[in-house]
């Protein structure tokens, strides 16, 4: 809401791609330059083999007065400055899936000719979609590993959580609801409170009660060291991908 669909100018190669921005109100086209020519703030976000093709052709585009802000997984700032005009002002971005329901986790990271009033910038705008930080460059390939992917291990987890309550007796659609509204209420918690999630955790463990034989079932399965394991594992794939 902090945008009018009206000030907003889509550019996509097919119409396919630029239909959910017209039931939007957004204008589009098919002539990237065109988005130059109009607009202040330009977001690219296409697949990374298709990102240095864009850059070239709207390079002679781009002037001081642009904000060029990229989605694209992989590509560094170095890269992006590289391939854009000297002194442009770039910043790079890597939000995550829930940010299509205002509840999601970006980070994002300036290059050296971005200063502190594009980032904040970026940061009003985004903050209607959830939690927006700035941070080292270095820290968006843990983002992803953490956040990005993140999204689906907590699906996972969600999944596996119905199912035990499937296993007991409860109907399907009922223990998925409990489920999301569980993770939810846990997130909500870990975010309002500020406390650590091991502080959280212990307040719920009562002496001899049902959380601590659960919790001790989790351990003996090695689900903190797996979880951990799949943070790394996806952090360093985000970091090959860079290097491809």
């Amino acid at each position: 809401g902090k945008v009018p669909a009206s000030s907003i100018l889509a550019s996509a190669p097919s119409d396919k791609n630029l239909e959910a921005w017209r039931e939007l109100g957004c204008r589009t086209t098919h002539c990237n330059l065109e988005v130059l020519q109009e607009s202040t703030l330009v977001i690219l976000a296409t697949k990374p083999h298709v990102l240095p093709g864009v850059l070239q052709e709207i390079r002679p585009a781009v002037g001081p007065h642009h904000v060029i802000v990229s989605l694209v997984a992989g590509i560094t700032l170095q890269t992006l400055q590289r391939l854009l005009p000297s002194g442009t002002k770039v910043l790079r971005l890597m939000p995550n899936l829930p940010c299509v329901v205002q509840a999601g986790a970006m980070v994002f990271a300036r290059g050296s000719g971005a200063g502190d009033e594009e980032a904040t910038l970026l940061k009003n705008l985004l903050s209607s979609c959830g939690l927006c930080e700035e941070v080292p460059e270095s820290y968006i390939n843990i983002h992803t590993g953490l956040s990005g992917s993140g999204v689906a291990y907590v699906y996972l987890f969600a999944e596996a959580l119905a199912e035990g309550a499937v296993k007991m007796g409860m109907p399907g659609g009922l223990a998925s609801r409990i489920a999301a509204q569980t993770l939810l209420g846990a997130a909500k918690m870990m975010l309002e409170t500020g406390e650590h999630p091991a502080k959280l955790r212990g307040d719920i463990c009562t002496p001899g009660g049902t959380t601590i034989y659960a919790l001790h079932q989790l351990e003996k399965g090695a689900l903190r060291a797996t979880v951990m394991n799949a943070v790394e594992a996806a952090t360093n794939r985000a970091r090959s991908m860079a290097e491809d």
